[in-house]
């Protein structure tokens, strides 16, 4: 059975790009799904004085695992400032001294949402043209603007039918 690996880059406990990785991962049939939640992946902030110290922390080589063990991954990426949150980067930052190729050539559906009419679009910028470089196959991207007027959380569902078709059409697109 193909696995789907997905993540939000987000710590936060009511993260709404962790809500829109799983809506989006449900459409995916005869599929294991794994959502990771990367509070179960903090680790110390990332310096070249503590690697050179105390080495990797085993949750960077087990973040890589579930990384490797996917067929898909499915990433959501929340915005902070505009760019990655510092929970994600410490992920990469610790991961990618690892492997620079951190994602291991697996596909990639990359999608951002955010509460404003941008859905965390710089953030997406940055991650669809970064990701790459450490080996990620970007088969499909997707913003979700207006995130509390675009989807109903009681529900779990986007509410737009344009921006849920057009995130139907990209799920349905990718072959892995």
């Amino acid at each position: 059975m193909k696995k789907i690996i997905a993540f939000a880059g987000s710590s936060s406990k009511n993260s709404i790009n962790k809500k829109l990785v799983t809506y989006a991962t449900s459409f995916f049939e005869n599929v294991d799904v794994e959502i990771l939640d990367l509070n179960d992946y903090e680790m110390p902030i990332y310096s070249i004085d503590k690697e050179k110290e105390n080495g990797f922390p085993d949750l960077a080589f087990q973040f890589l695992s579930k990384l490797e063990s996917a067929d898909l991954l499915v990433v959501s990426m929340a915005e902070h400032n505009g760019n990655y949150t510092t929970a994600f980067k410490n992920i990469l930052d610790w991961t990618s001294r690892i492997n620079p190729k951190t994602f291991l050539g697996k596909k990639m559906l990359l999608m951002a949402t955010s509460p404003g009419g941008r859905g965390g679009s710089s953030v997406l910028e940055i991650a669809k043209d970064r990701f790459p470089r450490h080996d990620a196959e970007i088969v499909g991207t997707f913003s979700l603007p207006s995130f509390n007027e675009s989807f109903d959380v009681e529900k779990g569902v986007i509410t737009d039918m344009e921006l849920k078709n057009e995130l139907m059409e990209i799920i349905n697109s990718i072959e892995f």
